[in-house]
């Protein structure tokens, strides 16, 4: 006969081994949901326009920023990260992007929403070149579910340009 050390340690590595098994295929059935999340944002009003004491262009929007990300929550999701960026180029660097809001949504039903803000997290430039450039308002997420891998999305929305002058 085994000993009682032995049963235990052969019941919890049983267990174990099962639990795994089971995360692994929670996990995977993340794979076969249909995501169609959908986001809309339009600037509603410029607040101001300015160049910094020390050189930087500085932007407060008012924005008003729709989406309904509620077919990114399955039975395996724990919350969802949200955020929208302002994404720009310049001289120096190929891809710029200041991040504008952003919001933890912990359940489905408050996935879907409509909101009007002013931008959350400043819009600055690390220098002058803001005027009448041209940028994209992006809506990052990132899933995070209970078991398995975190995976993030976005959805690029184009056709944005600040003034030529200072406000």
């Amino acid at each position: 006969m085994h000993s009682f050390g032995y049963r235990a340690n052969a019941l919890l590595t049983f267990a174990v081994t099962i639990l795994a098994f089971m995360c692994a295929i929670a996990s995977f059935s993340d794979n076969f949901s249909n995501q169609t999340p959908s986001a809309q944002i339009q600037i509603l009003n410029i607040n101001w326009f300015q160049k910094q004491p020390h050189g930087n262009d500085e932007v407060s929007l008012t924005l008003n920023i729709t989406a309904d990300l509620q077919s990114l929550f399955t039975w395996n999701t724990k919350q969802v990260f949200a955020f929208v960026a302002a994404e720009y180029k310049t001289s120096k660097n190929s891809l710029n992007q200041v991040s504008l809001w952003d919001a933890i949504i912990p359940e489905k039903e408050h996935a879907k929403f409509w909101i009007q803000i002013s931008n959350k997290y400043r819009f600055i430039d690390q220098g002058y070149n803001l005027r009448g450039k041209d940028f994209n308002l992006t809506l990052h997420w990132h899933v995070m579910p209970k078991t398995g891998k975190m995976f993030a999305d976005k959805i690029v929305m184009s056709g944005y340009r600040l003034p030529d002058a200072y406000r």
